[in-house]
């Protein structure tokens, strides 16, 4: 599709029509891209003054008020968009229009870095948008960034241009690209881009992200009043326009990226040698041995890794869901699980994938994963296993106790929350120097030896 201001466009009502039809699900959860942690650094690109703010300033607002470092980088200085002003040169346009995304910037993440490079309006060279790109993220890894661009399809040479280049340097970097449509939403629609739509993510606004952004585009008056009656000098962005960008929502196509475990998982065929090594012989029997009935009915264990402890509690289950962040993780889980029927592995991402249309569970297993979760997740993550353990169920959990770089908790500050706030009572507890294995149960605690009546 060839870019174009022309015309009236889609109007809005056909895409909020389109967003309350959609399928469930699709919301986009930026901490499910860096294992449940949020990004160090969001690198924002943006072709033009105004695209940061029309396609990603929600996001970058949101990110820049709970501390990622966010640089954002506009590529030309949009001298281009009024050829025919009778009032302003190509040069008067491009300082008023680095004022107007400065200001902007302001309201959406006063921190932020903010980049000029003063390419040509119209003529973006994928070269010249990698090299920056590039040259932002620097030598090595780039581990936990997130980077946002136009997206690489949306009708506007320039847009393309950008998306299609970080999509390169992205891709070649195993780094997170979400890319934003802006004309898009003007002349595209939901019957005829239907397929393009299903691989679309929704971001919930809250309501400051919502007013910051609100903010900030009432800063771009170049683009979004006239420069003057004088023909040449109309609006480009009209309200039918604009109206796109009032959403509380905005939307992206996120490509790239392995998580942490991913990483591991496929670097390695098994990452903490759990099939070899006798601590995790040992630790295991130790934690099947823990279970206070001979056997289960529906098995829930969050984070499986290569499936050795998965394939010990589908002995003891009639069915079993184990869940895993890695997809070679979870592969590798389920060919571990061939012999049995009723188990399986799937992708999830607790807690926003949790399977609440699998519950009830009479076991939950969290071993070795609590303190891969924020405090707040893990609090969700409590909660939804009380919700989802039966009136009987058992809740297993099993970490290590030394330290855990670059997380924020470590295994005995998740025992002492599970315990604190679960409203589960501790039925055993087995304490080492290197790990923490404990067993609750809804309250009253009954013992196993008074389950078979021997008191």
């Amino acid at each position: 599709m060839s870019f174009t201001h022309d015309g009236d466009g889609t109007p809005e009502s056909h895409w909020r029509t389109w967003e309350q039809d959609r399928e469930p699900g699709g919301d986009l959860q930026v901490e499910a891209l860096f294992d449940g942690r949020l990004p160090e650094r969001f690198i924002l690109l943006a072709a033009h003054p105004d695209d940061e703010t029309l396609g990603a300033g929600g996001l970058l607002a949101r990110l820049a008020r709970n501390g990622v470092r966010c640089d954002v980088v506009v590529l030309t200085d949009g001298e281009g968009s009024h050829p025919s002003s009778p009032t302003h040169t190509p040069r008067q346009l491009a300082e008023r229009r680095r004022q107007e995304v400065a200001h902007a910037v302001q309201f959406l993440a006063p921190a932020a870095q903010l980049t000029f490079e003063g390419f040509p309006d119209g003529a973006l060279a994928e070269d010249a948008v990698a090299a920056v790109l590039l040259r932002e993220l620097g030598p090595g890894e780039a581990t936990r960034t997130l980077v946002a661009a136009p997206w690489r399809r949306d009708g506007h040479s320039d847009h393309d241009t950008a998306g299609r280049a970080a999509a390169e340097v992205c891709g070649e970097r195993d780094i997170v690209l979400l890319e934003y449509p802006i004309w898009f939403w003007h002349w595209g629609n939901a019957e005829n881009q239907a397929a393009d739509l299903d691989g679309l993510s929704l971001l919930r606004l809250d309501t400051d992200d919502h007013a910051r952004k609100e903010s900030a585009l009432a800063t771009h008056l170049s683009q979004t009043l006239p420069l003057s009656d004088a023909p040449g000098d109309e609006v480009l962005l009209t309200p039918g326009v604009l109206e796109h960008f009032s959403r509380n929502v905005e939307a992206f196509f996120v490509t790239g990226g392995s998580s942490t475990f991913e990483r591991l998982h496929r670097d390695r065929a098994d990452p903490w040698e759990v099939a070899d090594r006798f601590y995790e012989q040992r630790k295991r029997a130790l934690t099947v041995a823990s279970l206070p009935r001979r056997r289960f009915r529906r098995t829930l264990e969050i984070g499986c890794s290569v499936g050795a402890l998965t394939k010990e509690l589908a002995d003891v289950s009639d069915l079993l869901l184990a869940l895993d962040t890695s997809e070679t993780a979870v592969r590798r889980t389920n060919e571990a699980l061939l012999q049995h029927d009723a188990a399986n592995a799937r992708l999830a991402t607790v807690p926003a994938d949790w399977p609440t249309n699998d519950a009830p569970f009479d076991l939950v297993v969290l071993s070795e994963t609590g303190y891969f979760l924020s405090s707040d997740q893990l609090d969700d993550v409590i909660r939804l296993t009380r919700a989802s353990l039966d009136d009987d169920g058992v809740l297993l959990l099993c970490h290590w106790r030394h330290p855990i770089k670059g997380w924020e908790l470590d295994g005995d500050a998740v025992h002492e929350r599970v315990r604190r706030t679960s409203g589960l009572a501790a039925l055993a507890l087995h304490t080492e120097e290197d790990f923490l294995l404990e067993v609750f149960v809804p309250a009253p605690a009954v013992s196993v030896a008074r389950r078979e009546n021997l008191l």
